[in-house]
C-alpha cells in the first residue's frame, strides 16, 4: 500500500468535516448495522466528562494491558497522526488497517444523511475492534453523551469523570444541563462511576442512575484517594486499599482522574470476572502515557506541552506553572479555537507567564492569531504574533534561556503542530 492511498483517504475522510457536528444516533445506527453491529460483539468501558477523559482511558488500557487483556482505546482528537484515534495495546492502527477500515466505511450506502467525520471515525473503530477480537475496547464520547455517535455502545461499565461549562450551543448553558448529556451514557443496570463535584450536576447524574437502576459508585464518597509525600498516593476503594501508589501521569489533577480508573477496575473484578491484580494496577498506572498533556520533551529549555483546551484544563495548567516553576522565566506558546472562551482561557494561562507567544494551528476553527493577540495585549504588554505553530515553537526556543520554561497550549492541535515541528529540533 502507498502513501498515496493512506493520504487520499485520510483526505477524504477529513473533507467530512465540512458536515460540522451533527448529534444523534439514526446515522451512526445505520452505518454499525451494514457493517454488521460490531459494536455488539465487544465488551467496552464508555467514558463521558469535560475533561480527564483520555487520562482515564489510558490507565484502564494500560492497566487492562498489563493485565494481558487484548485491549481498544478510541480517543480523539489525535496530535500528530490520524492512526492514534485508534489504539489495540496501546499501539496505534497501521496504515493499511486505517485504509482497510476506510473502504468498509465509504461502501455503506444508503444511509439518513451523510456522516460526520466523528460519525466515520466512530464506525471504523469499532469494526477495527471488532475484527482484532479485542477483549475490552475503552471508548471516549466525542462531545456530550446522550446524542453522541458512541454512545450506540451497551457497555459493561460507565465513566463520567467531571463536569464544567463547554460547547453550550450544542449541550447547554448550565452545569446541571450538561451533566444531564454527559449522564446519557448511563445504561440501564449498569454500573456507572462518577468524578462529578458540584451539587447540581451530582444530582442530575444522581437522578439519572436512579432511574436506570444503574449503580451509582461516587468519588469522595464510595472511594477515595489521599496524596503523600512526594509523587505517590494511597487509594481507599470500594473492596481494596492500595498504598503508595504512582502515577506515570503528572499534575496534581490526575488524583482526580486515577481514583475513577481503579474504581473502574474494581467494579470490572466485580461484575465481569475480570483478573487484574495490585501489582497489575501498580504497573498500569506508573507505565501510563498521554502525549501532550503535560508532555515533557525537553528539559534546557524545559518544554512542557498541555492541550488545556477549555476553561477548566487552562485552570489546572495556569495552576501547575504557577506552583511547579515559581522562580523560573516562562514563555506560553498559544492558540485556541473559535468557539472556546478564550479570554478566560488567556487570563489563566497568562498569569504566571512573562511572556507570550501567539499562534494558529491550520484548522478552519482556530481564533486567527492578530485576533487573539489583541486580547492577549490587554492582559500583558509582552506578546508576540508568530503565526504557524512551528515557527513559534522555534522562535520560543531561540530566545529562551536553557534555565527558561516554554509551555504549549490552548489546544490539541497546537500541541500537535508543536510536536511535529519539535521532532526535527536537537533538545536535551
Amino acid at each position: 500500500m502507498s502513501d498515496d492511498t493512506y493520504n487520499g483517504y485520510l483526505e477524504r475522510m477529513f473533507r467530512l468535516q465540512r458536515f460540522g457536528i451533527k448529534l444523534g444516533l439514526e446515522t451512526i445506527g445505520a452505518m454499525l448495522a451494514a457493517l454488521g453491529h460490531p459494536e455488539m460483539r465487544l465488551r467496552c468501558i464508555h467514558i463521558a466528562g469535560t475533561n480527564g477523559k483520555g487520562s482515564v482511558a489510558a490507565m484502564l488500557s494500560r492497566i487492562l494491558t498489563t493485565a494481558g487483556y487484548t485491549v481498544g482505546r478510541y480517543t480523539s482528537p489525535h496530535l500528530e497522526r490520524f492512526n492514534e484515534r485508534i489504539c489495540v495495546n496501546e499501539q496505534p492502527i497501521d496504515d493499511a488497517q486505517v485504509v482497510e477500515a476506510c473502504q468498509r466505511v465509504f461502501a455503506i450506502d444508503d444511509l439518513p444523511r451523510q456522516p460526520t467525520f466523528f460519525e466515520f471515525t466512530t464506525a471504523m473503530a469499532l469494526d477495527q475492534f471488532a475484527r482484532q477480537k479485542v477483549q475490552w475496547a475503552v471508548i471516549e464520547t466525542g462531545m456530550g453523551g446522550r446524542l453522541d455517535a458512541t454512545n450506540i455502545l451497551r457497555p459493561a461499565l460507565s465513566v463520567i469523570t467531571n463536569i464544567s461549562l463547554e460547547h453550550r450551543s450544542y449541550l447547554g448553558d448550565t452545569l446541571a444541563a450538561i451533566a444531564a448529556e454527559k449522564a446519557g451514557i448511563i445504561k440501564q443496570n449498569t454500573p456507572v462511576v462518577s468524578g462529578v463535584r458540584q451539587k447540581a450536576a451530582k444530582a442530575v447524574i444522581h437522578a439519572q442512575a436512579v432511574t436506570r437502576t444503574a449503580p451509582l459508585f461516587q468519588l469522595g464518597r464510595d472511594f477515595r484517594a489521599r496524596r503523600r509525600e512526594g509523587d505517590q498516593f494511597d487509594y481507599y476503594g470500594l473492596d481494596h486499599t492500595w498504598r503508595k501508589l504512582l502515577l506515570g501521569l503528572p499534575g496534581a489533577h490526575q488524583l482526580q482522574n486515577a481514583p475513577l480508573a481503579l474504581a473502574a477496575c474494581e467494579l470490572l473484578q466485580r461484575t465481569a470476572t475480570v483478573a487484574v491484580t495490585e501489582a497489575d494496577v501498580r504497573s498500569g498506572l506508573r507505565e501510563t502515557r498521554w502525549p501532550g498533556r503535560l508532555e515533557v520533551v525537553s528539559t534546557e529549555p524545559y518544554i512542557v506541552l498541555d492541550g488545556a483546551h477549555n476553561l477548566m484544563a487552562a485552570r489546572v495548567l495556569g495552576r501547575y506553572l504557577r506552583e511547579t516553576f515559581k522562580q523560573r522565566n516562562i514563555t506560553l506558546v498559544v492558540g485556541i479555537l473559535d468557539d472556546k472562551p478564550y479570554r478566560s482561557i488567556l487570563k489563566d494561562l497568562m498569569a504566571p507567564c512573562h511572556r507570550t507567544i501567539v499562534t494558529q494551528p491550520k484548522i478552519n476553527r482556530a481564533m486567527p492569531a492578530d485576533r487573539l493577540a489583541e486580547t492577549a495585549r490587554t492582559l500583558s504588554s509582552n506578546v508576540e504574533i508568530v503565526p504557524d505553530v512551528g515557527d513559534a515553537a522555534r522562535h520560543a526556543i531561540r530566545t529562551s534561556r536553557p534555565t527558561d520554561v516554554i509551555c504549549v497550549a490552548g489546544s490539541l492541535y497546537v500541541v500537535g503542530e508543536a510536536k511535529t515541528a519539535l521532532a526535527d529540533i536537537s533538545l536535551s
